[in-house]
């Protein structure tokens, strides 16, 4: 029989463990996980990048990323819900906060590395699509079809950090936003082993040419891991409350638990609250057995109740596809053709060679057809999608926009 919410309590940390944080921080004693600032490492040894009092090592990484163009676009970017005008659900530029938030809540307990937490958190999605994942499906289809390559938003927000805007980003940032996706739920998550950009950038291009190695992913920090479980923590509440609103669900009756709770609020508490307590200290972070199969149960209930139409109003996914396919294709036959007049060129090419400091055309356009067209069309908002679609196309894709006034 499921529980009733009200009688799913707000867990507290163990009062050994609350213990232990106030005494160790009273005394001064430091993590010994922590990742220290003074291990950072970057691809380039600039003089301007050395850390100071000011702007110690991941503090430079995270105002790196909040200054990029792709930064900017989280806010028009889906998390859940596409084509609807409606300014009370999450964006994905609320959802990289909200990841951010929780992750520092546990690593300020944790006694880990904040700055170098709210770097992976605020960077770990600037490589995502238009149109949250159902986007990202569409354009790994495309690209795959014409290349046998794949294509992974953490991967991507790689390649929009370290190699189109090329800001020199830390290793231990990239490693964590590369190592991020909190699809893959694990109970406990033990470290990785990156020790070097040659051995990160064998395994980014091993994620581009196998899509078995995405779920081999591992962060390197502990940093990195409480960002993926955090941007689970973040999603899972957060888009039921977002079905609400959409009028998705009428309650939380649709979903069923016994320990981490229904609402948002709750969940948040009830996870970090665990995993504090079976984390401190260790070297690696980790949820209770029951915790662990009632996160499991709410993703899977999130993917019946509300993934299962991936967000897409009105059931548009095929046109949504359809619409991907066709921009793919003219994207490619006006790089091909040299169209300088092009969206492709003036909005993409142009503007991104400006910001990244050291693309120019020439070299960029070196990288391949396949590589530029992907860069374009995972960079737009959804907006600015559906703006170059009727540009090219005209406004014949069937796809209405549920207004503001829909409900009047």
């Amino acid at each position: 029989m499921p529980v009733n919410e009200k009688e799913i309590p707000y867990l507290q940390l163990d009062p050994e463990v609350e213990a232990a944080i106030r005494a160790d921080r009273a005394a001064g004693r430091p993590n010994p996980h922590r990742f220290d600032d003074g291990a950072v490492v970057r691809r380039d040894d600039l003089a301007h990048d050395q850390a100071t009092l000011t702007r110690p090592a991941f503090a430079r990484d995270i105002e790196k990323i909040l200054n990029i163009p792709a930064y900017n676009r989280y806010t028009d970017k889906t998390q859940v819900f596409s084509f609807v005008q409606n300014d009370d659900i999450c964006r994905r530029g609320l959802h990289v906060q909200l990841v951010s938030r929780i992750a520092r809540g546990i690593g300020a307990l944790l006694g880990l590395n904040e700055a170098l937490i709210e770097a992976i958190a605020l960077g770990h999605d600037v490589g995502h699509t238009p149109f949250g994942h159902a986007g990202e499906r569409f354009l790994s289809a495309e690209y795959h079809r014409r290349t046998g390559r794949y294509f992974n938003h953490n991967v991507h927000s790689v390649r929009v950090l370290d190699k189109l805007y090329r800001r020199n980003i830390s290793l231990q940032t990239l490693d964590g936003v590369l190592c991020h996706n909190g699809e893959f739920a694990q109970q406990e998550l033990t470290l990785g082993t990156m020790g070097s950009f040659e051995a990160f950038d064998e395994l980014v291009e091993a994620c581009n040419s196998d899509e078995q190695v995405i779920g081999t992913l591992r962060p390197s920090t502990l940093e990195g891991c409480v960002v993926r479980v955090s941007d689970m923590i973040a999603y899972v509440g957060k888009d039921r409350a977002d079905a609400l609103a959409m009028g998705v669900i009428d309650s939380l009756g649709a979903f069923d638990s016994d320990v981490i709770g229904r609402a948002n609020a709750k969940i948040i508490n009830n996870l970090t609250v665990d995993i504090v307590n079976c984390s401190y200290g260790a070297d690696r972070i980790a949820m209770s057995e029951a915790v662990f199969a009632d996160l499991k149960r709410a993703k899977r209930q999130n993917y019946e109740v509300i993934y299962e139409r991936e967000g897409l109003v009105d059931d548009t996914s095929n046109i949504v596809e359809e619409m991907f396919g066709r921009m793919y294709e003219r994207a490619l036959a006006d790089l091909r053709a040299g169209d300088e007049g092009s969206p492709l060129f003036k909005h993409h090419i142009t503007r991104l060679c400006r910001a990244s400091r050291t693309l120019t055309p020439e070299k960029y356009l070196d990288q391949g057809a396949d590589e530029v067209v992907v860069d374009f069309l995972a960079s737009m908002t959804d907006s600015y999608f559906m703006a170059i679609y009727e540009h090219w196309f005209g406004k014949g894709h069937g796809i209405g926009l549920r207004g503001y006034c829909a409900d009047l």
